[in-house]
């Protein structure tokens, strides 16, 4: 079984592209939930249609589907070697029903990719600059980043408490200063590190 980790860190931390850059380099699956739930959509699984008429109502996919849609993916064989979760799970009883369905063993480590709020701000409201996203002001920006605090910030304490090392990752600097911190933190690890993508 190869590594499987859990990437954590709030909106405009970088997050994403740095999970599916790590993912590449060590020839595992990135698992994003939010492409899980488009691709079950997509492809009219079970899980995908209860999905589909959740969300076309507007309401959020509740965790135990999320959960389902997870643990499905996971028993396909590309997850056999491990795996790369990303933005789930997003809070402490989303971690517990995770950790139910998949058993111990689930997450062995959990990387934190860190920005501080000014910088995080910056970003986000330039990229809805970018974006032409009028929408996402400073005001519903920082909302975003108090959600994420209260929702997603608990599992930074929750983790350790089971046993499963929280690493942070200086977030700022260039995408591959970034991902070389990264390699440097798995270093601890047993299995072969990735290299920097060219």
């Amino acid at each position: 079984m190869g590594r499987r980790l859990l990437f954590l860190g709030p909106p405009g931390a970088g997050k994403g592209t740095q999970a599916a850059m790590l993912a590449r380099a060590l020839g595992v699956p990135h698992l994003s939930t939010g492409d899980m739930l488009r691709r079950a959509v997509t492809e009219g699984t079970a899980l995908g249609l209860r999905a589909e008429g959740i969300m076309a109502a507007g309401d959020l996919v509740p965790d135990d589907l999320v959960v389902a849609m997870v643990e499905e993916r996971l028993a396909e064989p590309d997850a056999s070697c491990g795996y790369l979760l990303d933005g789930f799970p997003r809070n402490v009883a989303q971690a517990e029903a995770l950790a139910t369905a998949l058993g111990d063993g689930a997450i062995e480590m959990v990387l934190l990719v860190e920005v501080d709020e000014e910088e995080l701000v910056s970003r986000l409201l330039g990229r809805a600059a970018e974006l032409g996203r009028t929408d996402d002001n400073e005001e519903t920006i920082r909302r975003r980043l108090e959600v994420y605090r209260a929702e997603t910030s608990p599992l930074v304490a929750h983790y350790p408490a089971t046993g499963i090392e929280v690493v942070a990752v200086d977030g700022i600097g260039a995408i591959d200063e970034v991902f070389a911190r990264i390699v440097v933190a798995l270093a601890g690890m047993p299995a072969p590190l990735p290299t920097v993508p060219p």
